[in-house]
């Protein structure tokens, strides 16, 4: 029988004697498991990173989310209240209206009364809530004021179209109204100083009236009004014509 003989190496490790194939054994795992730890360590680093992006991403898209929801929540605040003003406007003006129609109502049913209560006295004609008298004669436009406050009254005033329409048909011959320019030509006012309104007024002078007499010297200064049935006219204030009065019912 042989005998067989293996050389085994041992190396000294601190006071221990190891082989040789042991101790290479060793180095090569502890080489292995720090790959390992390396690789993991690594790999926890870029899921960190992830998860730190990742929060960021989400951090900031709630944050526009939450911009987001509200300005729509503004805009639908700000379409409320318009909305809610406009529906007040319009229940305030549907209660104007109605209350303007109650009110012209009970101003016509007035009129109406004050119409049969009206007495004027003989020879005078009811209007409105005015008696008006043409006179019997003819002088100039001071005459005929002088008369008509003698009288308590004073030459007729119009102040609407109503009253212009009544007037038209009252006479139809020219008669003094109280309307005058004798302050300042040009600016027609009636006797209780009131401003002619020349562009609500326009259409009751006749064509191309007033014309102050057209520059013409045999009419002279025409700073006095009369009315006939074809509208106004301006006049010499000396000519001598008919007046209408005028005086509270």
């Amino acid at each position: 029988m042989e005998e067989v003989y293996v050389n085994v190496e041992y190396t000294k490790s601190g006071d221990s004697t190891i082989p040789t194939n042991q101790a290479g054994l060793r180095s090569s795992k502890r080489r292995y498991h720090g790959a390992v730890v390396l690789c993991l360590g690594l790999l926890s680093v870029f899921l960190l990173a992830g998860l730190i992006g990742l929060g960021v991403h989400y951090h900031g898209s709630v944050h526009r989310l939450a911009a987001e929801l509200s300005a729509i929540k503004a805009n639908l605040s700000e379409h409320l209240q318009i909305s809610d003003k406009f529906s007040s406007l319009t229940e305030e003006r549907d209660l104007l209206k109605a209350n303007l129609l109650e009110m012209t109502k009970e101003r016509d049913k007035l009129q109406w009364l004050l119409q049969q209560k009206t007495t004027c006295p003989t020879g005078w004609t009811n209007f409105s809530c005015s008696c008006y008298l043409l006179s019997d004669e003819s002088g100039s436009w001071d005459q005929g004021r002088e008369n008509c406050r003698a009288r308590g009254a004073d030459l007729v005033v119009i102040d609407s179209p109503k009253e212009q329409e009544f007037l038209l048909g009252f006479t139809s011959r020219s008669a003094w109204i109280g309307l005058s320019d004798r302050d300042e030509e040009g600016t027609w006012k009636w006797v209780d100083k009131t401003p002619l309104n020349l562009t609500v007024t326009a259409k009751y002078w006749r064509v191309n009236q007033p014309d102050n007499g057209n520059g013409e010297p045999q009419w002279g200064e025409e700073d006095c009004a009369n009315i006939s049935s074809d509208g106004w006219n301006d006049l010499s204030c000396d000519a001598s014509l008919r007046w209408i009065c005028e005086k509270m019912a």
